[in-house]
């Protein structure tokens, strides 16, 4: 009678078991899609927000370039142009992050580095352990006592 109570017991431990795993399972997968859909919504509002910014400055170049290129033809003073090449490529570099190839050619970088430079990628002095943190957490409060907040 004991032994047919420890058998379901087994059975029903190593069922949960495989239910936890696979629960585990679920919650890992569900939190890195998590993450993917939080930083696929970051980079659409960073393209947003670069689209913006490429419209305003834009404006402000056709803007200033009307003004320096009037300046010129009632002068005649060739000085006035040159603040255009900056504006020029400032200009380009907006228009091709918002509306290029430049974030592909970044992703591209970025995947060579990951690939062929991944020592570049290390963190100064390896990954926090549980022990650094725990040692750093007993300095702040050694900190507190030692220099009181003033109320």
């Amino acid at each position: 009678m004991g032994n047919l109570i420890s058998i379901n017991m087994e059975e029903n431990f190593k069922k949960n078991q495989e239910f936890i795993q696979s629960m585990s399972k679920i919650r890992m997968e569900r939190q890195i899609q998590l993450q993917y859909q939080i930083q696929e919504r970051q980079m659409a509002m960073q393209i947003a927000k670069n689209r913006d910014f490429c419209l305003w400055f834009t404006t402000f170049y056709v803007t200033a370039a009307g003004g320096l290129y009037t300046g010129f033809r009632r002068t005649k003073r060739s000085y006035l142009l040159f603040p255009l090449i900056p504006l020029t490529f400032v200009t380009l570099y907006y228009w091709d992050l918002a509306y290029g190839n430049k974030i592909h050619r970044i992703r591209m970088e970025a995947e060579h580095i990951m690939t062929h430079e991944a020592d570049s990628l290390e963190w100064p002095c390896g990954l926090p352990s549980p022990s650094s943190i725990d040692q750093g957490v007993m300095e702040t409060e050694e900190k507190k006592k030692i220099h009181p907040p003033l109320l």
